[in-house]
Order: structure tokens, then C-alpha cells, then sequence
């Protein structure tokens, strides 16, 4: 079964949001206007809808002894492609909520993760199993 994923969420700015998730994640740009944009976010489609209101949520929940924000989205990665955007977010520049890691190390379901807030202070996490197979153990 192949299917993908649809996640609208709320941005600040079109523009910064277009740099970000284009430029430093390398997200295809999809349908647009001046309230929205879509965006291959690796085989699923996100859309970005401007919003007036406050985006940021502190709410954070304890997994694996890590504090990570309880609001948030994200895709899982093979691990080449998780350890390639892992370098590419660090030579941006960009500050990590969760710097680059193994979770559950040595364990079943053993992942590589990182957080990172878009522009607009949506959090969103990057994964790789080190055991794909290992998805839902």
C-alpha cells in the first residue's frame, strides 16, 4: 500500500516559511496563494497556512528521558538521508531543540532523532531506525 500523509499547520510568513522549508530542507514547492503554500515534505504533502495568531506551544513530554515538544510533526528517514539532512541542518546554521542522537540505543526500536522549531515555532522531529523493521516494536 503506498500512501502519504496531509498535515495543514499555521505559519507566520509565506515568505520566510518558503525559504525554510524549500531552501534548508528542499521541500518542492507545490500549490500556493497568498494565504498558503503546499510542499512536498519528502512524499507527503504539508500545507502552511498563514495565521495571526501565537504558533508557539512549551508544552514538552518525557520520551526516553529526553524532554521533546508535545506538539509536533515530523517524517522518518532512512538513515543515509536522516544523517545527510542531520550535516545539512547543522552547516545552516539552524539551532536544534534535540541535537542529533540515538535514542533507545542497543534496544528494539533503537532511532536516530532530532527536533528543530520551523520559523514559526512549529516543532519538528527527523527519524531514522537503525532496523526499519523495528517501526512499531
Amino acid at each position: 500500500m503506498n500512501t502519504q500523509f496531509h498535515l495543514a499547520f499555521p505559519v507566520k510568513s509565506l515568505g520566510v516559511t518558503k525559504m525554510f522549508y524549500n531552501e534548508v530542507l528542499g521541500c518542492k514547492i507545490g500549490r500556493h496563494s497568498e494565504n498558503w503554500m503546499d510542499f512536498d515534505f519528502f512524499g507527503h504533502q504539508i500545507s502552511a497556512h498563514v495565521s495571526s495568531k501565537e504558533i508557539l506551544d512549551s508544552e514538552t513530554s518525557d520520551v526516553g528521558g529526553r524532554q521533546v515538544p508535545l506538539r509536533h510533526f515530523g517524517v522518518i528517514l532512512n538513515l543515509d538521508l536522516w544523517k545527510d539532512l542531520a550535516e545539512k541542518l547543522k552547516v545552516a546554521g539552524i539551532d536544534f531543540v534535540l541535537d542529533p542522537q540515538v535514542r533507545y540505543k542497543g534496544e528494539v526500536g533503537e532511532q536516530h532523532i532530532m527536533f528543530i522549531y520551523d520559523p514559526s515555532g512549529n516543532a519538528l522531529e527527523f527519524k531514522a531506525f537503525t532496523h526499519p523493521d523495528e517501526i512499531f516494536s
